[in-house]
C-alpha cells in the first residue's frame, strides 16, 4: 500500500497495490499495522458508515466536537466522489485550509481525515457509494457542520450544476459563525 501525505500533512491518501489476473483482482483494503505506522499512533475504528448518492449530491461539511470528535477513513466502492477535508483546529498552521482528492471505484484509494477536520464529498456519478470508518460513534448532540460554499474556505468543488443538498446542510454556517473545537481541545 502506498501512503502519501497531502498538502495538509495530517491528511493521508492510501492507495492499495492491486493484483490482477484472468480471474479478476485482489487487494488489501486495510491493514491496521501499516495504517498506525503511517499516522504514528494507535487508532481504533468503532463504526462503519455507507452512503449512496446520485451525481451532484453534496454531503457535508460535517464534524463532531470533542470529546466525540471523529477521525474518518473514507473510500468509494462504486462511482466516484470529490472528497474534501477542512482543517478546523484553531491554532493549526493550516486552520481554515482544505484539501481534496478524487476517490473512485477505479483508483480504490482512501483518504484519512483525522479528528479536528470537517469532511464532505460531492458525488461525481450516479450511484456513488461511499464507505467510511470512524474513530468514535455518531453523537447527534456533538454534530456540527460548515457551509459547503463558505467564501473564507473557498473550496473549488468540481461542480457541473448547482449541488443537491440536504436541507440541514444548506443551512450550515460559515467558518466564522461555526462552533469549533476550543484551542487546545484534544481532537
Amino acid at each position: 500500500m502506498e501512503i502519501r501525505r497531502l498538502e495538509i500533512p495530517d491528511v493521508l491518501l492510501l492507495t492499495p497495490r492491486v493484483f490482477r489476473d484472468d480471474r479478476g483482482l485482489f487487494y488489501e483494503s486495510f491493514n491496521q499495522r501499516a495504517f498506525e505506522e503511517a499516522i504514528g499512533r494507535p487508532v481504533a475504528f468503532v463504526q462503519d458508515n455507507h452512503s449512496m448518492s446520485a451525481r451532484g449530491v453534496l454531503r457535508g461539511l460535517h464534524y463532531q466536537l470533542p470529546p466525540r470528535a471523529q477521525g474518518k477513513l473514507v473510500r468509494v466502492v462504486r462511482g466516484a466522489a470529490m472528497d474534501v477535508a477542512v482543517d478546523i483546529r484553531r491554532g493549526s498552521p493550516t486552520f481554515g485550509r482544505w484539501v481534496s482528492t478524487e476517490l473512485s471505484e477505479e483508483n480504490r484509494a482512501q483518504m484519512w481525515i483525522p479528528a479536528g477536520f470537517a469532511h464532505g464529498f460531492l458525488a461525481l456519478r450516479d450511484g456513488t457509494e461511499v464507505l467510511y470508518k470512524t474513530t468514535d460513534f455518531y453523537a447527534p448532540a456533538m454534530e456540527r457542520g460548515l457551509a459547503w460554499n463558505d467564501a473564507r474556505i473557498g473550496i473549488r468543488w468540481d461542480l457541473r450544476e448547482q449541488p443537491r443538498l440536504a436541507a440541514r446542510d444548506a443551512a450550515l454556517p460559515g467558518l466564522d459563525g461555526a462552533e469549533l473545537p476550543a484551542d487546545g481541545d484534544p481532537a
